[in-house]
């Protein structure tokens, strides 16, 4: 979806950077050189940002596991 998103834009942007400059539009510069590389970066950004969240909900259980545990001894 960012790579889509992300797209778009950098196409949108050439477009009217081309008709300001008047030349022709490269499309392939906004694919190769401006997309692709957002979308990587806000892949790995997801990527991080899971893992912590993930890091977070497992330490959450283990805990609560061990809260329940200590409860069903007692």
């Amino acid at each position: 979806m960012s790579f889509a998103v992300a797209l778009l834009l950098s196409i949108l942007g050439t477009v009217i950077y081309a008709a300001v400059e008047h030349v022709a539009p490269n499309l392939a510069f906004a694919y190769r050189h401006i997309a692709f590389p957002i979308a990587l970066a806000i892949g790995a950004v997801v990527m991080i940002v899971t893992l912590a969240i993930e890091i977070r909900n497992y330490r959450q259980r283990r805990i609560l596991a061990g809260i329940e545990r200590s409860a069903m001894s007692n």
